[in-house]
């Protein structure tokens, strides 16, 4: 069974969205742990090895995901982990690529479909 931790970073406290994405992805069959709001990269990416999870999904509403998006993917290298990052929520096509280019592994924006969400996810597993 797939394993993935869905999280909040920074002080976005927007959390309908996460918790929806949690929902879709245990109904695909998937566990999912979620972190809840305020997190910090380092609690996220300590909380992804103490979990043991394939995908860390982020969830990023405040305009911050340029900042702590790759926060977190380097606080998961720095501790000499390769789980990829999802970021999800409001983010500008053009901010794609620079997540990209920062190590974000795959980002989904409004209106993405849950078959879309559980395809990235499962996608992103089956790579590891």
């Amino acid at each position: 069974m797939s394993r993935v931790l869905v999280a909040k970073v920074g002080l976005d406290g927007h959390d309908r969205g996460v918790k929806v994405v949690a929902r879709i992805l245990r109904d695909a069959g998937m566990e999912v742990v979620y972190t809840g709001l305020f997190q910090t990269p380092e609690s996220v990416a300590a909380s992804a090895i103490d979990e043991d999870v394939d995908v860390v999904g982020v969830s990023m509403l405040s305009g911050a995901h340029l900042t702590l998006a790759p926060l977190v993917v380097a606080a998961l290298r720095e501790r000499g982990s390769s789980i990829p990052v999802v970021v999800g929520g409001i983010v500008p096509p053009d901010d794609v690529a620079t997540l990209r280019d920062a190590g974000v592994a795959a980002v989904l924006g409004p209106g993405a479909s849950a078959e879309e969400i559980v395809a990235t996810v499962s996608s992103l597993v089956a790579s590891r």
